[in-house]
């Protein structure tokens, strides 16, 4: 889909998970459009106590590069692992789960390549709440839909937290800022195209727990994906 053509909507209903990356750079035009577009998020009280660090090549850049990707790639090894990926449907190649497999060991083995990485980060100002995060991950989802306008694709991540103590070191973060997600950017291999979910008859409900809300439904052709827990019989 031309991104001159592409409505909001659209581009909610095709923003993948990026993974797959072109060495092209992203003009520092369209990181700027980007990261405006991530600022006018909402947030509490309009606080907005999210930040977001950009890293392309500087030296210390450099240096953080070197640390997450070190860190993913051994992220991604205990997930592997635990969540049994070559195991199962994982030794059929053509399967989701293989496929799955495979984009996450080329994200993971070719990160420090990634044109842009973001850190995002929310400056706590009270005690941690359960719904802090309100205030930091609408300007993260605005940041990923700037750039899915623009013909860019990204992924939002959390394998910082094995290294945030040296990245809060070599950054020189202050103790009450928090590592809230890494964000990934780039022009994708490949396309986006239409996302698979769970049906919507599983995850909306009407008036009452588990009511089925009959006026909401999938358009014709949406592709369900087999990710989840397992469907109630």
């Amino acid at each position: 889909m031309n991104p001159d053509d592409m409505t909001l909507l659209d581009g909610m209903a095709t923003m993948r998970s990026i993974r797959r990356y072109t060495d092209e750079a992203i003009p520092i035009e369209d990181l700027s459009t980007i990261m405006w577009h991530a600022t006018r998020a909402p947030s509490g009280s309009n606080r907005q106590p999210f930040r977001f660090l950009v890293l392309r090549d500087g030296p210390k850049a450099m240096q953080a590069r070197t640390l997450l990707g070190d860190a993913f790639r051994r992220g991604w090894a205990e997930k592997s692992k635990d969540d049994g990926y070559s195991s199962g449907s994982g030794t059929d190649l053509n399967s989701p789960k293989a496929r799955m497999a495979a984009s996450m060991q080329h994200y993971v083995d070719n990160f420090e390549n990634v044109p842009v990485l973001i850190l995002a980060f929310l400056n706590r100002f009270r005690e941690p709440t359960i719904i802090e995060g309100a205030s930091v991950y609408p300007a993260c989802h605005n940041l990923l839909l700037a750039a899915r306008a623009l013909g860019y694709g990204g992924v939002l991540t959390g394998w910082h937290m094995l290294v945030q103590d040296e990245l809060r070191e070599l950054f020189n973060i202050p103790e009450k800022t928090v590592f809230a997600a890494t964000i990934t950017l780039g022009r994708p291999v490949g396309g986006h195209g239409a996302v698979r979910r769970r049906p919507v008859s599983e995850l909306i409900y009407d008036d009452d727990w588990d009511a089925p809300a009959e006026w909401v439904i999938d358009p014709d052709g949406t592709s369900f994906t087999q990710a989840g827990p397992p469907k109630k019989k």
